[in-house]
């Protein structure tokens, strides 16, 4: 969506210690297939903290829905994110990060709000020296208000290869999705719903 609005995309990724590195090798695959000017993969192990069931050994990842935040929540992951996103930026002159919340079919994770992307859009530009010399930044969120349908259309249309993508919260070394975790269930709800076919690759299959 970015390189459709005329950016050059210097793409980041974030290994900070989730249960698999699958996400990260697909990571890769999409800089490389959408032509990202580059693309880096920043180590920031988050383990040592625990509390999330992405992030410690200990907490199984649910297989059923839950109520309220769910343990595959990660403390602070996006701020996180977004604050490497940001020194990034600053070094490359760059005034726009792109982040794919989404604040309809997820989680209920609190940093995928528009106002937790607000907030941090604020603090971005009284933290960093070249938005107090004028050179302000904006922190987008394109897929925030879009239904999961919607997004697998949208990325359809912009050329995205979904069988490169990965979402499961524990896929195999090789990539093959469990099936039954929050976001395996929302990924294949979203291709039932926009009347796609799913290529994802599952376990068994």
């Amino acid at each position: 969506m970015a390189r459709a609005e005329g950016f050059e995309g210097y793409a980041l990724s974030v290994d900070y210690g989730q249960r698999h590195g699958a996400e990260l090798e697909a990571a890769v695959r999409v800089a490389q297939s959408l032509g990202a000017a580059a693309h880096r993969t920043v180590v920031l192990d988050l383990r040592p903290f625990g509390g999330s069931a992405l992030t410690d050994s200990a907490i199984a990842v649910p297989h059923a829905p839950s109520t309220g935040i769910p343990v595959t929540y990660v403390p602070a992951r996006n701020t996180i994110m977004l604050s490497l996103a940001l020194a990034w930026a600053e070094v490359l002159h760059s005034r726009h990060i792109f982040i794919g919340v989404n604040a309809v079919d997820y989680s209920g994770y609190p940093d995928c709000r528009p106002e937790y992307i607000e907030a941090f859009e604020r603090m971005a530009n009284l933290a960093t020296k070249a938005a107090v010399e004028g050179d302000t930044v904006r922190i987008h969120a394109p897929l925030i208000a879009l239904s999961k349908a919607e997004i697998i259309r949208r990325g359809v249309s912009l050329g995205v290869d979904y069988a490169l993508t990965v979402s499961c919260y524990q896929a195999t070394d090789d990539g093959r999705a469990c099936g039954v975790c929050d976001s395996c269930r929302l990924r294949r709800q979203g291709f039932i719903d926009a009347g796609l076919s799913d290529p994802t690759r599952y376990r068994g299959s």
